[in-house]
C-alpha cells in the first residue's frame, strides 16, 4: 500500500488549495517522429503523483517542458496557477526540480552548492545557514559538506542535487528518475523527504521506471508510452508489473497498426 495519499488531507481543505501544477493537450515534436502529443495531467496539493515509462517513452521531455525548458507546440501549462510561458524568478523561487543529472560547480563544495542554488531561488540571507543545516543531515551528507563536488561519487552527486532542489521546501517538486545512482540508504532517505515534503502541501511529480519504489509512495501512477499517456496504474495494486506491460504492450500495438 502507498505510504501517502490526498485522502490524509481533509477535503474542505484540499479544496482551497490550488492545483500545483495542470497541463492540457500538451504537445511537442522533433525530427524522426519523437516528442510527446496530447497529454494530459496535473499534480495536486499534498500527492506524489508518479509518471512511469520504458526508455525514451517521454518522460524528460514532458518535464522539460513543465519547467519552461521547451516550449510546446501545442496546448497549456499552468505552475502553481500561472502560464509556465510568463512565469518570473519568484514562481520558479517555489519550484524544486532535478532534471536527467544533478547540476553542481565542481569547484565548490556540497555546502557552498547548496547554498548558491538557495540564493538562485530568492531565499532570506538569513535563512540560508539552517536551511543548508537541516538538508545535510536530512538526505545524510553532512560528511560531504567541505568535499569539492567533483570528487563526489555519482551517488553522492545525486544527493546533492536532489537536496537543491528539495532544501527551500517548495509547492512544487518535479524529479526526474531521483533514485538514479542512489544506494539503498539513499532511496529511503528521499522516500522520507517526499513524504515529508507532501505532507506538508507540496505537490510532487517523479518519474521512473522502477515501479516496485514509486508504488510505495504514489498516490497516483500515469503511464506513458511513445509520447502519449496511455492510462493509469493502481499503487496498490496486487501485479502492477503485469498491469504495465500490458497498458503498454497495448499503446504500442495499437499505435503500429
Amino acid at each position: 500500500m502507498s505510504e501517502q495519499g490526498l485522502a490524509s488531507q481533509p477535503s474542505t481543505e484540499r479544496s482551497t488549495r490550488p492545483e500545483r501544477m495542470r497541463l492540457v493537450g500538451v504537445s511537442r515534436g522533433f525530427a524522426g517522429g519523437a516528442g510527446v502529443r496530447g497529454i494530459d495531467l496535473d499534480v495536486q496539493p499534498w500527492e506524489i503523483h508518479a509518471l512511469v515509462g520504458l526508455n525514451g517513452a517521454g518522460k524528460s521531455t514532458l518535464m522539460k517542458l513543465m519547467l519552461g525548458m521547451l516550449r510546446p507546440d501545442a496546448g497549456q501549462i499552468d505552475v502553481l496557477g500561472a502560464d509556465v510561458r510568463s512565469a518570473g524568478p519568484a514562481l520558479w523561487g517555489r519550484v524544486g526540480a532535478l532534471i536527467e543529472y544533478p547540476l553542481a560547480y565542481g569547484e565548490l563544495d556540497g555546502r557552498t552548492n547548496l547554498e548558491l542554488s538557495a540564493r538562485l531561488r530568492g531565499v532570506a540571507a538569513r535563512e540560508i545557514a539552517p536551511m543548508v543545516d537541516a538538508v545535510l543531515d536530512e538526505l545524510d551528507l553532512r560528511r560531504y559538506a567541505g568535499i569539492r563536488a567533483r570528487r563526489m561519487s555519482l551517488g553522492n552527486k545525486q544527493r546533492l542535487g536532489l537536496a537543491a532542489a528539495l532544501q527551500h521546501r517548495p509547492d512544487l517538486i518535479i524529479l526526474d528518475e531521483p533514485t538514479n545512482a542512489l544506494d539503498p540508504a539513499g532511496i529511503i532517505l528521499l522516500r522520507e523527504a517526499l513524504l515529508r515534503r507532501a505532507a506538508d502541501g507540496a505537490g510532487v511529480l517523479v518519474s521512473s521506471h522502477h515501479l516496485d519504489e514509486v508504488a510505495r509512495i504514489a498516490s497516483r501512477i500515469s503511464v506513458i508510452a511513445e509520447g502519449r499517456m496511455v492510462g493509469h496504474l493502481d499503487p496498490d495494486g496486487v501485479d502492477i508489473e503485469r498491469a504495465f506491460f500490458t497498458l503498454v504492450h497495448d499503446a504500442m500495438t495499437g499505435a503500429s497498426r
